[in-house]
C-alpha cells in the first residue's frame, strides 16, 4: 500500500504531461493546418465547401443562351414579317419561362448577314440562298422582341469563315470576299486576317452592327485561324518574313499567327467603344488552352491587358467527371488566368450534352452537373453562365438537368 501511495503522484504527473504534449502537437497541427489553407488560392473551392461560400449578389449575374443560327434558320412559311415575328416572339417568351436575361445570337455566321448590310450579303439561313433580302429586317424583330422582355442583346460574329464544306451551298454574286485576301482549308473558305484590309472588313463589319442597332454586346465565338497546320497561309507569312529588316529576326509563324489576331481583337475593341462605349465586346474561346494556341487565340493577352475584350466566356462544355478535363479544376485554370480586375468572367456550359454519352459517359452519372457548375462558379466569383443552347431548354435528354439548374438560378 505504501508504494501505491508513493507512485500515485508521479502517474498522476505522467498523465498530465502526456495530455500536455497532446495538446500542445494538437495546438501546433491546427496552427499548420491554418497555415497551409491560409496559402491556398481563394479560388479553389471544394464541393464540401458549397454550403458555407455560396452567399452570391445574383442580381447582376448573366444567365445567358446562344441562338446559333441553325436556330433561326426559316422554313419557306417562316420568311414573313408576321412568320418570323411569332418565331422570335416564341423564343423570347421560352428564354423568359426560364429566366434567361440575355441572348447571344448569332447574326454573322458565314461572311454574311442576317440584316441589311452594305459591307456584306443577306445570310442564306433567312431566304434560303445567300444575297436574297426579305422584306423585313429581322435583326430589328429580334432585338425588339427581347427588348420586351427585359431580355439582353449580344451580336455573335463569326469573323474568319466564309464557308465550310458545302455551307452555304453557293456563295452570293454580292459577297465581298473575292475582292479580298482569303485562304481555303478542308474544303473551308476563309478570311486571312494578315492584311489590314481583311482587318478593316471585319472591324468596319462589327461597327456597322454596333451603330446602327440597339444592342448590349458583340461577341466572337472560337474559330480564328482554323488549325496549326502550317500551309494554308506559308505564302503570306513568306511575304511577312521578306519584309522584315535584316537587322531583326521575324517572329515565328505561330506567334506572327497570333498578333495578326491580337490586332484584329484590338481594333475591333476599339471601334466598338468609339462608336458607343456602353456596347461590351467579348469572345467565347475553347476550354482547352492548348486548342486556343493553336489556333491564334492568344487568351492570355486577352485576360490580363487593357484594350482587347470586356469579357471572356470560355466554352467549358465538360461534365463535372470528365476524365481529361473535369469542370472544376479547369474552371480554376480560367478563373486565375483573369487577372484583369475590368474583365468579366462567365463560364460556357454544355447543356447541349446533359442526358447523353458524352465524355465517356459521365453525364449519365447523374443530373445536376448544371447545378453544380453553377454553384462552383458563383463560389469561385465569377459573373455568370452562358448555355448551348437554345434548342436544348425543352428537350427530354436534358430535361432534369434544366429543371435544378432553373431551380437555383434568381
Amino acid at each position: 500500500m505504501k508504494k501505491r501511495k508513493v507512485f500515485l503522484p508521479l502517474i498522476f504527473s505522467v498523465i498530465f504531461l502526456s495530455l500536455s504534449i497532446i495538446f500542445i502537437s494538437f495546438t501546433q497541427n491546427k496552427q499548420t493546418v491554418q497555415t497551409e489553407n491560409s496559402r491556398i488560392s481563394e479560388i479553389s473551392v471544394t464541393s464540401k465547401e458549397f454550403s458555407e461560400t455560396i452567399s452570391p449578389e445574383t442580381e447582376n449575374e448573366m444567365h445567358g443562351i446562344w441562338i446559333p443560327y441553325m436556330s433561326l434558320t426559316l422554313s419557306s412559311d417562316e420568311r414573313s414579317k408576321n412568320a418570323f415575328e411569332n418565331k422570335i416572339n416564341i423564343m423570347a417568351e421560352k428564354c423568359l419561362k426560364y429566366k434567361i436575361n440575355t441572348v447571344i445570337i448569332q447574326v454573322r455566321p458565314f461572311g454574311d448577314a442576317i440584316y441589311p448590310s452594305k459591307i456584306f450579303p443577306y445570310s442564306h439561313i433567312i431566304m434560303g440562298t445567300q444575297g436574297i433580302s426579305p422584306d423585313f429586317d429581322p435583326l430589328d424583330i429580334i432585338i425588339k422582341k427581347f427588348h420586351e422582355k427585359n431580355i439582353s442583346v449580344h451580336a455573335w460574329v463569326n469573323p474568319l469563315r466564309i464557308s465550310t464544306g458545302k455551307t452555304p451551298i453557293s456563295l452570293s454574286d454580292n459577297n465581298p470576299y473575292k475582292n479580298y485576301p482569303t485562304f481555303t482549308y478542308d474544303n473551308g473558305i476563309y478570311y486571312n486576317p494578315a492584311y489590314p484590309e481583311v482587318r478593316k472588313l471585319i472591324i468596319d463589319g462589327i461597327g456597322e452592327i454596333v451603330r446602327n442597332y440597339d444592342i448590349e454586346g458583340i461577341q466572337l465565338d472560337d474559330y480564328f485561324y482554323p488549325s496549326d497546320d502550317t500551309d494554308y497561309d506559308k505564302e503570306s507569312y513568306q511575304k511577312y518574313a521578306k519584309s522584315v529588316k535584316s537587322d531583326f529576326l521575324p517572329i515565328s509563324q505561330h506567334e506572327w499567327r497570333k498578333a495578326n489576331i491580337n490586332m484584329l481583337i484590338e481594333g475591333i475593341y476599339s471601334k466598338i467603344h468609339s462608336i458607343k462605349n456602353n456596347v461590351v465586346f467579348g469572345i467565347a474561346p475553347q476550354c482547352n488552352f492548348d486548342n486556343n494556341e493553336k489556333i491564334g487565340a492568344d487568351v492570355n493577352v486577352w485576360c490580363s491587358q487593357n484594350g482587347y475584350i470586356d469579357y471572356i466566356c470560355p466554352q467549358l462544355y465538360v461534365s463535372n467527371n470528365h476524365p481529361t478535363f473535369p469542370f472544376n479544376p479547369l474552371a480554376d485554370k480560367w478563373k486565375a488566368t483573369v487577372t484583369n480586375p475590368n474583365i468579366k468572367l462567365y463560364f460556357g456550359l454544355g447543356m447541349y450534352k446533359a442526358g447523353s454519352d458524352a465524355d465517356n459517359g459521365t453525364w449519365l452519372l447523374s443530373d445536376d452537373n448544371l447545378q453544380k457548375q453553377i454553384e462552383y462558379s458563383r463560389a469561385i466569383k465569377t459573373n455568370g453562365f452562358m448555355l448551348y443552347s437554345y434548342e436544348y431548354l425543352e428537350n427530354a435528354d436534358t430535361e432534369k438537368e434544366v429543371k435544378n439548374a432553373v431551380a437555383i438560378i434568381e
